[in-house]
């Protein structure tokens, strides 16, 4: 199990920021070999189920989540998003927090418990790296404006 927190300032305001985070199909342009769908019908609330697909071929796996909490920004306020991670591969949780900064941007926080089923402990600080790098990578990635 690896626990880790990833922080970025946007110079987007916290409503702007929120959406681009919270795009879960937009996810799938910013993490390599991975498709997103969003199994519930919209907006996004709690009990929305989203499934990332990650992989090629038979080395493919889904990774299903389900948000457990769902507050948006308000009157450019904080925003958090807690998924849970319910998939028989990988399991955890996520947290995106978005806060308004000083600028007029904002702060965003990304914290994550990811566990790989059948990895030893030994594994844990390769896989600690590895997710830093990649969510780091995406966080950036769905940050920029396109």
């Amino acid at each position: 199990m690896v626990l880790f927190l990833l922080e970025r300032l946007s110079p987007h305001p916290v409503d702007e920021s929120w959406r681009c985070l919270t795009d879960w199909p937009r996810h799938a342009d910013v993490v390599p070999l991975t498709r997103v769908t969003v199994l519930t019908p919209p907006p996004t609330r709690e009990g929305t189920v989203i499934v990332a697909r990650s992989g090629a071929g038979p080395l493919a796996f889904d990774d299903p989540m389900e948000v457990v909490t769902w507050q948006p920004p308000r009157d450019g306020g904080t925003g958090t998003c807690r998924l849970v991670k319910r998939g028989t591969f990988v399991t955890g949780w996520a947290e995106i927090e978005v806060r308004p900064a000083a600028d007029g941007g904002s702060q965003v926080l990304w914290r994550e418990e990811l566990r790989v089923r059948w990895l030893p402990r030994a594994a844990d600080l390769p896989l600690r790296w590895a997710a830093r790098w990649m969510f780091g990578r995406a966080l950036d990635g769905l940050l920029r404006r396109d």
